[in-house]
């Protein structure tokens, strides 16, 4: 039976649990610390942060108190849209390193594809950045490489000069938003999909046909929401501060969703809103 450190495998043959722990919008400080300690305790091996979520400070800190040996947790962070460009991959890499104490990534992702700085040459800056990533990824120091928010024209576009293709995509994925050609290009490249805010940054717990789905399985809205990603091959990552909803958000195998329920959450257009475009994004 699959459980919380079941993996899939990356193109490389690296192992990524599949489930992880999302820490956006989770506050630096006490907060962050209690919370990645909790989920690290609840059997969590796969941590998601990120330079633009200014607590990756708070999770190295989480990670060295729980007393779990390094190796045994798969870590991610992701480059913040102003360190597009080889010297500042460079700079940036070693000051998440510093943060997050450890001398090494199990992932590392380009946050987004097109942000507002870099908008005149977004492709050049790409290439540019992903060739640092190359470079570390060479020199061992990120186990993976991986991008986010990127849709087809943009991997399209890195293509062009990149010799190693992305390993992962993380994006939004939930119940009513399932980005199928995102999806479809992810399967045709052998790149992982991570979901983030897996359940809709709490929207989907308004939906009343995902209620009378937990209701026959005795399981959660959450749980069913993150079930159905799971039986999709993506990858969530549940993002909670709360002791209680980190627990309920790893018991996940131990049912299944019929194929009719996951045809009726498929048909769930837009409930949770819809993936922002990351070339209008104003950030």
């Amino acid at each position: 039976m699959e459980n919380l450190t079941s993996t899939y495998r990356l193109a490389n043959g690296y192992e990524i649990p599949v489930v992880g722990f999302g820490t956006w919008q989770t506050p630096d400080g006490d907060v962050a610390v209690a919370s990645v300690k909790e989920a690290l305790a609840a059997g969590y091996r796969h941590i998601d942060t990120a330079q633009g979520y200014k607590n990756e400070e708070s999770v190295g800190q989480a990670i060295k108190e729980s007393g779990i040996p390094r190796e045994e947790i798969f870590l991610t962070t992701k480059l913040w849209n102003t360190n597009h460009s080889y010297d500042l991959v460079m700079s940036s890499f070693e000051e998440s390193l510093e943060k997050l104490q450890t001398d090494y990534l199990d992932l590392f992702l380009i946050h987004w594809p097109n942000p507002v700085t870099f908008r005149e040459n977004w492709e050049e800056a790409n290439a540019e950045t992903w060739r640092a990533f190359e470079e570390l990824y060479e020199a061992g120091k990120i186990k993976a490489i991986g991008v986010s928010n990127f849709l087809p024209h943009h991997l399209d576009a890195l293509a062009k000069t990149a010799n190693i293709m992305p390993m992962v995509n993380q994006i939004f994925l939930a119940p009513g938003e399932l980005q199928p050609a995102v999806v479809d290009y992810a399967r045709k490249h052998n790149m992982i999909l991570e979901a983030y805010s897996p359940l809709g940054t709490g929207k989907i717990f308004d939906v009343p046909e995902m209620q009378v789905i937990a209701e026959a399985h005795g399981k959660t809205i959450a749980q069913i929401s993150l079930r159905w990603s799971l039986q999709h091959g993506f990858l969530p990552l549940p993002k909670s501060v709360t002791p209680s909803r980190i627990k309920e958000n790893t018991e996940l195998f131990d049912f299944e969703l019929t194929e009719t329920e996951m045809a009726q959450i498929d048909s769930l257009n837009g409930v949770v809103g819809k993936a922002k475009n990351p070339d209008t994004t104003e950030f």
